[in-house]
């Protein structure tokens, strides 16, 4: 039999609005060099080697092109079209995927992704099916309904992150669904086909660019590293 294959699935289609930016976050310069080269490195030092498939705009296509050539950026990666929505991204990113595999989806803008996370996701996701990263909640939590609001009991909430690894058959099966509004993030498409969600104990130093200042903060994170 042969060894299983695992892949990664980095998925960028930010515009850059929250940002004040006039390109997507995922090429705005990090310590010199675009964030989503930061993420991709991420990946390709985890232990068990996995694929990478960079899922972008097909507008910014070239534009990344030329940026691999200008930072001489060679770590093997395959490029495919976005879609309309992060969910028809991932869609166009599975296709990529033949036969059976662990797939880890990662937004391109989660540069401090560490990879010993990215090898335990996808130890757990063989195992159990599923692995998404999240991190327990620090803050006091309300929710709003029409009444006015309700406290929450924070340890039974958790904040979501990437890399949210499944098996390849788990994804499939579930992308097969209709585009729903409610599908923000992967693990939320496949709760949806009825699999069972498992989470694995994120980072809270696996920041997602957004605003300015997450520029700041994941410099003095990345300069904590050296």
């Amino acid at each position: 039999m042969s060894a299983i294959k695992y892949y990664a699935i980095i998925v960028g289609g930010g515009s850059g609005s929250r940002m004040q930016s006039d390109i997507p976050k995922q090429f705005i310069l990090l310590k010199g060099r675009p964030v989503l080269m930061h993420t991709i490195d991420a990946f390709h030092s985890s232990a068990l080697d996995p694929e990478i498939i960079v899922v972008l705009n097909v507008d910014y296509h070239q534009y990344w092109e030329n940026l691999c050539k200008e930072y001489n950026y060679l770590i093997p990666h395959q490029l495919v079209r976005g879609g309309l929505q992060r969910f028809h991204s991932v869609q166009n990113g599975l296709k990529n995927i033949k036969g059976g595999a662990i797939v880890a989806i990662h937004d391109a803008a989660r540069p401090l992704i560490d990879p010993k996370l990215i090898d335990s996701a996808f130890r757990q996701a063989e195992e159990l099916g599923t692995a998404i990263a999240a991190i327990r909640s620090g803050d006091s939590i309300r929710q709003r309904n029409q009444a006015g609001t309700v406290s929450l009991n924070r340890e039974d909430i958790y904040l979501i992150q990437t890399p949210q690894v499944f098996k390849s058959g788990i994804l499939r099966k579930a992308y097969k669904q209709d585009y729903r509004n409610e599908f923000t993030d992967d693990a939320t498409v496949v709760d949806r086909s009825g699999v069972e969600i498992q989470l694995i104990a994120g980072d809270i130093r696996n920041i997602k660019i957004t605003f300015p200042e997450d520029i700041i903060i994941a410099e003095v994170y990345l300069n904590e590293k050296i």
